[in-house]
């Protein structure tokens, strides 16, 4: 068992945090991401700022604006992580960003630190799955889980070439869409989860779009994982430093309601 597979429990869905590194600057990411930790989250999602972040939505915009503009740098993120992992040896972390930052020194560079680093998986938001070989071998030659990433739009056809190489577990992205803007409705995440989970043992997170209590709580009785992001990253864009603060009630929130899913649902 990895942390990642202890991460998502058979009883409950998990809930998976997304903030980005850097933001507001490094030196307050740690406490941040302790936040996280003590409100409950699950998995841990940890946002490579890039200038170009052509899938994210104006609250992450505007975050990796916010870390670029401080001069966060890979080294940076991996003295994040490696520092994470020191204070919470048990909570998976995922990095989380675009191929350049990743492959500018080449895939073996990047597979090998992220592990050094306690890095448990990897998201590559923009290079597909037929285009595997740039990044794929080198991160399972270091044991570092290649988590892909399902969209509305991946039918029956590709869905196989998706999830040829997966690992961790699926994000399901539920909408055609950038992040934070829209939630799809709940009868097509259940349709689309459904559908996954039919294909795939790997555990099924679903998010884009996911703010509330109470809609965390209803994903959270059919998938495998929740996955919050553009929502906290606005907390930490409206309090900076001081997030943490604000952060640690809302996840708590989130948690409770996630946990309770699936016993009010019996």
């Amino acid at each position: 068992m990895t942390r990642l597979s202890n991460a998502f429990p058979k009883d409950r869905a998990a809930l998976v945090c997304f903030v980005t590194a850097g933001d507001p600057n490094a030196a307050a990411t740690p406490a941040i991401l302790d936040a996280l930790v003590t409100g409950g989250a699950d998995v841990i999602e940890l946002g490579m700022p890039f200038t170009d972040p052509m899938a994210d939505g104006p609250a992450i915009q505007a975050a990796n604006l916010r870390s670029l503009g401080a001069g966060t740098t890979t080294a940076d993120i991996l003295t994040i992580a490696r520092d994470f992992r020191a204070r919470h040896p048990n909570v998976p972390l995922v990095l989380m960003g675009y191929a350049n930052p990743m492959l500018r020194r080449g895939a073996t560079w990047f597979a090998n630190a992220a592990r050094d680093a306690g890095v448990d998986g990897v998201i590559c938001v923009d290079t597909p799955p037929e285009e595997d070989a740039a990044l794929g071998p080198a991160l399972r030659a270091s044991g570092v889980d290649l988590i892909r990433l399902a969209t509305p739009t991946t039918d029956g056809a590709r869905l196989p070439t998706v999830l040829g190489g997966a690992s961790g577990f699926l994000y399901y992205v539920s909408v055609a869409g950038i992040t934070g803007k829209q939630q799809a409705a709940q009868t097509s995440i259940e349709e689309a989860v459904a559908r996954l989970k039919a294909a795939t043992d790997l555990p099924v997170a679903v998010g884009f779009g996911v703010r509330t209590p109470e809609q965390a709580e209803a994903i959270a009785r059919v998938a495998d994982g929740v996955v919050v992001g553009s929502a906290i990253v606005e907390l930490i864009g409206k309090h900076g430093a001081d997030a943490p603060g604000a952060i640690t009630p809302y996840i708590q929130s989130l948690s409770a309601a996630v946990r309770a899913a699936r016993k009010e649902s019996k």
